[in-house]
């Protein structure tokens, strides 16, 4: 049995700690990477930045934890809408017209101004459009297939990507090459996706990688069902994330030694790792918040998470760091220049969040 849906504070901070290196969290590490001396440091601001191809550093690990949390709220938002005795019917057409706003949403994000009468200048691949996908289909599966089927499908889903890549021989390039000009999902996209390709020879929010990608929100999902079990202790429910999240770690890792590690090509093991991850961090969440009722450092995180698409949104309209410079650039001409961009950038991100706190106060939540 499932407990009547309410609202977990942790996931609204994890999903605005996801945010925050969205929004210009990792900004400050970036502009003072090489500047201090402490190596520690750099460590850490290498973190930030994607490898050129095969390999994992934390930010590849911020749009997969997305998706899973989206996952992870579909569960609640599906049972509350079951709950009110919602059709089947009703909740496909939401999911689908969801999918489709969300698809336009970030063809505008990624190409404004839209080349309207230059299609074949425009990338229709965007992070929207694939948070739109995966919880569209999420939704059909939640609706008819129980949690263990929904797994079925993700091991079937991901082994299929794993075969697919292996076995398809490319053109010129032949079969199980996972080069970055011969592998499967480039070709694909060559092939079939209209306008523009983000890498030339492949763009990794396009066509095929759309399928291990919705897998991480059919896990985020697992997670929600299994956050709102009602006859469980809180500390069962942390054990149960624990555990799930170690072995799928693990699983990703091993299986990284023959497939490699790629948030380029969505590999496998990539989303077996990144899912793995995103079940720890949830109940890591889940423990210091609603366990240990560490609430009040979430608040800072809850405030970005409750308007993620708003912000999201706002960056690509919204010139921050111009407003942050003109602010405070005067403030900070005694201190050294090399230090400029990155206080510039701690500013940018205040401006940010008391942008979302108004909006918070005034429960203002954009949402589709």
């Amino acid at each position: 049995m499932k407990e009547k849906s309410k609202r977990l504070l942790s996931i609204d901070a994890l999903r605005g700690f996801d945010m925050f290196f969205i929004s210009g969290g990792a900004s400050f590490l970036y502009f003072i990477q090489g500047k201090t001396g402490w190596a520690w440091v750099d460590v850490l601001a290498a973190q930030l930045e994607h490898p050129a191809w095969n390999g994992f550093t934390f930010y590849d690990f911020i749009f997969p934890l997305f998706l899973f949390i989206s996952g992870v709220s579909l569960s609640f938002s599906i049972s509350r809408n079951i709950e009110k005795n919602i059709s089947k019917a009703d909740l496909y057409k939401k999911a689908f017209k969801r999918m489709v706003i969300l698809i336009l949403l970030g063809i505008l994000y990624k190409n404004a101004p839209i080349p309207l009468f230059e299609p074949m200048d425009i990338r229709f691949g965007s992070v929207l459009g694939r948070i739109g996908i995966a919880t569209c289909i999420t939704t059909l599966l939640y609706l008819n297939f129980t949690k263990k089927q929904r797994l079925y499908w993700v091991f079937g889903i991901l082994a299929a990507y794993y075969g697919a890549l292996y076995l398809i021989p490319v053109p010129g390039f032949g079969a199980g090459d996972l080069s970055f000009e011969g592998n499967l999902v480039g070709w694909i996209d060559r092939s079939l996706m209209p306008g523009i390709l983000r890498q030339g020879t492949y763009d990794e929010l396009a066509l095929l990688t759309q399928l291990p990608a919705l897998c991480l929100t059919v896990l985020g999902s697992w997670a929600g069902d299994l956050l709102r079990k009602q006859h469980s202790s809180h500390n069962k429910k942390m054990l149960h994330l624990v555990i799930v999240g170690s072995l799928t770690v693990i699983i990703g890792l091993i299986w990284g030694l023959h497939f490699p590690i790629n948030k380029h090509l969505w590999t496998s093991s990539f989303i077996l790792l990144t899912g793995g991850m995103s079940f720890l961090i949830l109940a890591l969440f889940y423990w210091l918040i609603d366990i240990r009722g560490y609430r009040k450092w979430a608040f800072f995180f809850k405030v970005i998470g409750m308007n993620s698409l708003t912000i999201y949104f706002a960056y690509s309209f919204i010139d921050f760091s111009d407003t942050s410079s003109k602010l405070f650039s005067g403030l900070l001409s005694p201190i050294d220049e090399k230090w400029h961009e990155a206080l510039i950038s701690v500013g940018a991100l205040g401006l940010v969040w008391l942008f979302l706190y108004v909006l918070y106060r005034n429960k203002i939540f954009i949402k589709v």
